[in-house]
């Protein structure tokens, strides 16, 4: 399962999008996660894959102050989204709040998972890591 490519898609309603056909062919039945994700975006997984993942990040220790900040970021925004039969999903008030978005939200593949972002911001994020290259 590889995530891949950018998809830029419009709000049907409030909080309520299309993901995108190559997106959801590759998430296992009719559910996925969505989290807080770095950088002010959403991070989706299929529903196996992220339960696969919260074992590796619950093995790390309480004591360790950066990993439990993790825990906390992650674990307290993790949601379990429905896909309806034509594919629309609803993002949380709270989450739309958290990257900044209205109407529109775009898409990306990241391999291992997809990403959630306003379109603006990934732009100023594409310019800021051409800067850097």
């Amino acid at each position: 399962m590889v995530f891949f490519g950018e998809y830029l898609v419009s709000f049907t309603a409030p909080g309520r999008v299309v993901l995108p056909k190559k997106i959801r062919e590759l998430i296992k039945g009719d559910s996925f996660i969505v989290t807080k994700g770095f950088d002010f975006c959403l991070a989706g997984y299929d529903k196996e894959d992220w339960e696969e993942r919260s074992k590796e990040l619950l093995k790390v220790s309480l004591l360790d102050k950066e990993n439990i900040e993790k825990r906390r970021f992650l674990f307290s925004s993790t949601m379990y989204l429905d896909i309806d039969d034509q594919g629309r999903f609803v993002i949380p008030k709270s989450l739309l709040s958290f990257i900044g978005i209205q109407d529109k939200a775009l898409i990306i593949g990241v391999g291992d998972h997809f990403e959630i972002w306003n379109p603006e911001k990934w732009t100023e994020y594409q310019k800021l890591q051409a800067k850097n290259v």
